[in-house]
C-alpha cells in the first residue's frame, strides 16, 4: 500500500509526521499524524491510536494536544488518523458540521449513499493498524486507544468490542450512549438506517451492558462545565450504570470548571498517557 510523507517535523526528541494513503476500506485518500519517539530509533515501540472528534482532522490532536514530551519520555508511537472519508462527492457530505464529511462516527455505514466510503469502524481496527504495523517500527502486541468527543466514543466502542485487541482505553468527554443523543441519534439514522437495534452495535452503554471479554481498565476525564453535557450530548452517567453492572472498572473524574475544548484535553492529556504507558510498558 503506497504512503507519502506529507510533513515531518522534529519535536521532543523524535519526529511528528503526516502521512497520506489510498485507503481501501474507504476508497478515497486518508491522511493520519505519527509520532516517533526517539526510542522508536532502535527497538520496536507501543502504539497508542487517538481518535478525534466531530469537524477534526489529524491535525488537532497533534497540534494542540501538547502529547508529543509525554509520549516521548514513555516510548510511545502515537497515531491520530483522520475521522472520516474527503471528498467522495457523496450527496449532503458536506451539509452539516455533525454528520458526513469530518463526522464518520467510527461506524461502517450500512445505508446506500454512505456504505461504500464511511467504514471507519473497520478503517481503525483493521486497515489503518495493518499499515501501520508494516512501515513503521511498532511492537504489533501492545496497543491501546483513545479519543475525544465522537473520538471517545469511538475508543470505547472499540476496546468494548474487541476484548483483548486493545491493552487500555481512555476518553476525554466522550459520547457515551449515542442512541439516546442528538448527534447519534441523527449520525445512526443516517449512517446505519431507521432501525434502531442496528445502532447498539455501535453504543458503548449498549455494548457494556454484555461486556465479557478481558478485564478492561477505563479512564475517563469530563469537564464540568462542558456545554455539550449539560446539552445531554454525552450521557456518562448512563455508561458508568452499565459498566458498574458488569463489574467494569472506570476512573471517571468530573473536571471542575473545564469545557469540551483542547484546552482540557492539553492539562490532563498526560495522566492518559501514563495510564496508557503502564499498560503498554507492562
Amino acid at each position: 500500500m503506497a504512503m507519502k510523507e506529507v510533513s515531518s517535523n522534529k519535536c521532543c526528541g523524535g519526529f511528528q509526521k503526516v502521512f497520506e494513503h489510498d485507503s481501501v476500506e474507504l476508497k478515497c485518500k486518508m491522511k493520519f499524524g505519527i509520532y516517533l519517539p526517539p526510542k522508536a530509533v532502535t527497538e520496536k515501540c507501543p502504539v497508542l491510536y487517538w481518535l478525534s472528534g466531530l469537524t477534526c482532522t489529524e491535525q488537532n490532536f497533534i497540534t494542540k494536544a501538547a502529547f508529543h514530551q509525554a509520549a516521548a519520555d514513555h516510548g510511545l508511537i502515537v497515531v491520530a488518523p483522520d475521522t472520516s472519508p474527503r471528498g467522495c462527492n457523496i450527496q449532503g457530505e458536506d451539509e452539516s458540521w455533525d454528520f458526513g464529511t469530518g463526522a464518520g462516527f467510527y461506524v461502517d455505514a450500512t445505508e446506500e449513499l454512505w456504505k461504500t466510503n464511511y467504514r471507519m469502524y473497520s478503517y481503525i481496527k483493521d486497515e489503518l493498524p495493518s499499515l501501520i504495523n508494516a512501515n513503521f517500527p511498532v511492537d504489533s502486541g501492545r496497543m491501546s486507544i483513545s479519543g475525544h468527543s465522537m473520538g471517545g466514543h469511538g475508543a470505547l466502542i472499540l476496546a468494548l468490542k474487541n476484548p483483548g485487541k486493545y491493552k487500555s482505553v481512555s476518553a476525554f468527554a466522550p459520547i457515551c450512549n449515542p442512541m439516546q443523543c442528538p448527534w447519534g441519534k441523527k449520525a445512526f439514522s443516517g449512517y446505519l438506517g431507521s432501525n434502531t437495534t442496528n445502532w447498539e452495535a455501535y453504543d458503548a452503554t449498549h455494548i457494556a451492558k454484555s461486556y465479557q471479554g478481558s478485564p478492561l481498565d477505563i479512564l475517563i476525564d469530563q469537564g464540568k462545565d462542558d456545554q455539550f453535557l449539560t446539552a445531554g450530548q454525552l450521557l456518562p452517567d448512563n455508561f458508568i450504570a452499565a459498566c458498574t453492572e458488569r463489574k467494569i472498572p472506570v476512573v471517571f473524574r468530573l473536571q471542575q470548571g473545564y469545557d469540551h475544548s483542547y484546552y482540557f484535553i492539553t492539562t490532563f492529556i498526560n495522566d492518559h498517557i501514563r495510564h496508557h504507558a503502564k499498560y503498554l510498558n507492562a
